[in-house]
């Protein structure tokens, strides 16, 4: 299955991935809302502050959940660029998971949204969790990614992608390695060495039946 025409393959000629790009002011509110940002100190005696964690309106302190999908194809892998608060960057295609969904159906929609294409994931490649601070809002948010190592069926010519996505890449592991200073965030090199390393055999993936939905989350509680 060769690349379409409507994906790039490599970067695009506007993107340089080695020169941050700062973001435009009618963009800089494109990125998502991820709850509600708190100074309260979450600490116990004998524990160090941690400032500005995001805290629920509850006073517990939760991670904010993503999926993501770590797909290559012919020594590849689809990436997205997207405008954020922080300027232009990379990710695997991730967002948040919503309600009503597990995770595998979320990142099948993730993937589907942000780069129009659909995927078939074939196992949990990892959960990993990261912290993040936004160099403009301040904003300081731990996020928890399932992540899920998928195979590409075939694009949606044509669709629209989400909003703040500017386009899609399949990029060569040295090209996402030149790019890593404009990642999204670090799990997307860590995802895609682990992915290389299931490749390799060296790894495993965990069978997507282990990662449990309950049919409440689907129709509700009883």
């Amino acid at each position: 299955m060769g690349l379409p025409s409507g994906i790039h393959s490599g970067f695009a000629r506007k993107s340089k991935c080695n020169q941050p790009a700062a973001l435009p002011m009618q963009h800089a509110d494109v990125s998502r809302k991820v709850g509600i940002c708190s100074r309260k100190s979450l600490r116990t005696p004998g524990q160090p502050t941690r400032h500005h964690l995001k805290v629920h309106m509850s006073g517990q302190w939760k991670p904010s959940v993503t999926v993501a999908a770590i797909v290559e194809h012919e020594g590849r892998y689809l990436l997205v660029e997207e405008l954020t608060t922080d300027g232009i960057k990379f990710n695997q295609p991730a967002g948040h998971l919503d309600p009503g969904e597990s995770p595998v159906t979320g990142a099948i929609r993730e993937a589907r949204e942000e780069s129009a294409w659909e995927l078939d994931p074939v196992g949990l490649l990892g959960i990993y969790m990261s912290r993040y601070r936004s160099s403009r809002t301040g904003e300081d948010v731990t996020y928890l990614r399932f992540a899920f190592a998928c195979r590409a069926l075939h694009e949606h010519v044509g669709q629209a992608l989400d909003d703040g996505i500017i386009r899609a890449h399949w990029l060569t592991y040295e090209e996402v390695k030149a790019c890593e200073d404009n990642h999204r965030s670090p799990l997307v090199m860590r995802c895609i060495e682990d992915h290389r390393a299931w490749k390799r055999r060296e790894r495993p993936l965990t069978p997507l039946d282990q990662v449990y939905t309950h049919e409440s989350v689907i129709d509700g509680p009883q």
